[in-house]
């Protein structure tokens, strides 16, 4: 090891240095797999089974105007990751940005709030999983089945870096060829090329169509539209393992845009040409009845029989590619969070393949206990649920928190904006206008509960439980070790320990 190195770095640097000289994460992840990974990490079950439900709601135009207002806000959250991953590809990502622009407390809040959500959604993903297996072998237990996928996603997490990219790379492939096939044969089918009528626009022009139920209705489903999403910051962490970050990152953040306007825009328009927002079978897509989901009734509805078969293996390929990818994403997390002294010191063992092995174990035991609740008790598993379910609009406020002082600190501290890689555009327009939309997504969460003559307690407590777990950690952490927020000529921009 370089001594000259270490005794010329500051000493927060030099804590997340590997004293020992023990393996380290490896830069193994290809151009295509970073790719597929931006492509795919947010396509999943909440475009494919809860779409429908958008549409009944607000309309397709509703439907819509949601979902480009989100696509819109995630495209210029995922450009200031961009350059913040290009600048410093590691795989703490946001928490790593958190602890180095904004305070060590909000990035370690951040970090094990992320580590948290994924960990409880890692059950949801093996459980769903599970019960799309009865499909075709009802007699067999769900249990098996999960125990069977969850062996499958840490098995490919455990192999090497390699194995979760070219696993990613096939689970996503098989997504995107779904979205395209279900828009093309949706457009024939509202050509009448299958022999029906031509349909054309008559299913925006009906009764309130357009938009149904007006502004609120649109705000009310931010929220799905915002789940729907999720998973796009995946990319930000798997730059920690890109082969050629300041190259690769750029290019996979760059069709994030495109992304959203074919699979997004694209599908939800399909969906609101093809099938009346009064229809109740909108409202009935989910894993248990995939026969229902708005995506097979369009498959269904040009003759193709076997739709059903196909949506379900299409949607268990959803399922294990967010189980995949969450359980790779909170493993680097933890991994990160070790390094930089905020988790125990043992999960920050890499093995000889890359691999930190007591995270990624850590990771799916919690996962698996998880999903034991859900046998043992529903009403803790939704606990667990719940106060999951607003850590990655928590995440994605950290990003954008994160980028605005990163652009600032960076200039303040006499960086010459051309010499970046990758430069967001907009600034600071982009993350003021994330950070919030976020805060609107996050408050309207259950807006219905203060409506009433009385305030729904229960609601609340259900809804916005992740709240204050965030604020507690981030808080206590803060009073604990008596952070402050960092000034911007103080700010870290060493990329010496990058890993």
């Amino acid at each position: 090891m370089d001594m000259n190195l270490i005794n010329n770095q500051e000493p927060t640097v030099k804590r997340n240095l590997n004293d020992n000289q023990e393996p380290t994460v490896k830069r193994n992840l290809k151009a295509r797999h970073m790719t597929m990974i931006a492509i795919g990490g947010s396509i999943g079950t909440g475009l494919f089974l809860a779409s429908g439900a958008t549409i009944q709601s607000a309309g397709p135009g509703g439907a819509l105007a949601a979902y480009a207002c989100i696509g819109i806000m995630v495209y210029f959250l995922m450009t200031s990751l961009g350059e913040m991953a290009t600048y410093m590809p590691v795989s703490g990502s946001f928490s790593t940005y958190a602890t180095r622009f904004v305070d060590p407390a909000f990035g370690f809040a951040l970090g094990w709030n992320y580590w948290f959500n994924w960990a409880v959604t890692l059950a949801v993903e093996i459980a769903a999983a599970a019960i799309i297996m009865k499909f075709w072998l009802p007699d067999v237990p769900s249990l098996i089945w999960s125990a069977l996928f969850l062996g499958i996603v840490f098995t490919l997490n455990a192999l090497s870096i390699k194995s979760f990219g070219e696993s990613e790379y096939w689970f996503a492939l098989i997504k995107v060829v779904a979205i395209i096939f279900f828009i093309i044969i949706g457009l024939l089918t509202i050509l009448g090329v299958f022999g029906g009528k031509v349909i054309g626009f008559e299913n925006f022009t009906m009764d309130e169509a357009p938009f149904k139920g007006g502004f609120l209705s649109i705000i009310s489903i931010f929220l799905i539209a915002g789940f729907s999403f999720q998973g796009t910051e995946l990319v930000g962490i798997a730059a920690g393992e890109s082969e050629e970050p300041e190259k690769n990152v750029p290019n996979a953040i760059r069709q994030v845009f495109w992304r959203i306007l074919l699979f997004y825009i694209g599908a939800i328009l399909i969906l609101g040409l093809l099938i009346p927002y009064t229809s109740p079978s909108l409202l009935n897509g989910d894993v248990e009845n995939i026969s229902v989901s708005p995506f097979t009734l369009v498959f269904e509805r040009a003759g193709l029989a076997f739709a059903a078969s196909v949506m379900n293996a299409v949607v268990l390929t959803s399922l294990l590619s967010a189980g995949n990818s969450g359980l790779y994403a909170s493993t680097r997390m933890l991994w990160s969070m070790a390094k930089d002294r905020q988790a125990p010191k043992f999960l920050a063992k890499v093995n000889r393949r890359g691999i930190p092995m007591n995270a990624l174990i850590i990771t799916s035991l919690i996962g698996g206990l998880a999903f034991l609740t859900s046998i043992l008790g529903d009403h803790v598993f939704t606990w667990l649920l719940n106060a999951s379910g607003l850590t990655g609009f928590i995440a994605w406020i950290g990003i954008a928190i994160s980028h605005y002082r990163f652009r600032r600190a960076y200039v303040a501290q006499g960086g010459d904006l051309n010499e970046l890689k990758y430069k967001a555009k907009w600034f600071p327009f982009g993350p003021i206008l994330s950070f919030t939309l976020c805060m609107l997504v996050i408050a309207g969460q259950n807006y219905q509960a203060f409506l009433s003559g009385s305030i729904d307690w229960y609601g609340v407590a259900v809804s916005y439980i992740g709240l204050p777990i965030f604020l507690v950690i981030w808080l206590g952490y803060k009073i604990y070790h008596k952070t402050k927020l960092i000034s911007l000529k103080d700010c870290q921009f060493d990329k010496s320990d990058v890993a």
